[in-house]
């Protein structure tokens, strides 16, 4: 199955050719390759370089970190996700470590980290599927989360399963075709609205 995207501008291979599965297979990710992606999150850029990103990592097998994320997801990303090897809960700060203030870039921050996490993993023939979907609430309790930070994403990390197997409906999901709202809806120039011109 060809994923890749089929862009209207030249980009980097590795951004065409991610995309995020609903079936996984039991593979682990290797130690090596973990280490690199989150090394690949720490060098991510951020408001004062604060860096308000936390990740809570479980892996299949290990302990019971990985359920503990799972029983915190939403009961849709549940089925899916249980397959995945590893299940990460991406969690921001929201105050500036120096002042307390509260750190507006705190959510855009995380996601930087999360898409370098995203772009090191697809180097390295991994795939990540991203959620919104989870309690964070059932997280902060399950995690002993402070009150100054919030589970606010989960990431499933995993090789694809390349099988035929699988649920069909899943299956059915990934074989939609990608698409994207073409850059003059969201590339504006001399007005909200108008896209720009190059």
């Amino acid at each position: 199955m060809n994923k890749n995207a089929q862009t209207d501008a030249p980009i980097v291979n590795t951004l065409a050719v991610r995309w995020s599965p609903y079936v996984f297979s039991a593979e682990p990710v290797a130690a090596t390759d973990l280490n690199s992606l989150f090394e690949a999150a720490r060098w991510a850029p951020s408001s004062y370089n604060e860096q308000p990103w936390r990740y809570i990592v479980g892996q299949k097998g290990r302990d019971d970190v990985h359920a503990r994320i799972l029983s915190c997801l939403a009961e849709g990303n549940q089925p899916w996700a249980a397959d995945a090897p590893v299940l990460v809960l991406g969690v921001v700060m929201r105050r500036f470590s120096a002042n307390g203030q509260p750190n507006k870039a705190a959510e855009h921050d995380l996601g930087l980290a999360s898409a370098n996490l995203v772009l090191e993993a697809t180097v390295r023939k991994l795939h990540v599927h991203q959620m919104i979907g989870l309690d964070p609430e059932a997280a902060r309790t399950a995690f002993s989360i402070p009150e100054e930070a919030e589970a606010f994403t989960a990431l499933a990390i995993g090789h694809r399963d390349r099988s035929a197997g699988g649920d069909p409906g899943l299956r059915e999901r990934e074989a939609k075709p990608r698409n994207r709202r073409p850059t003059d809806e969201f590339v504006f120039g001399s007005r909200f609205g108008v896209p720009a011109e190059f």
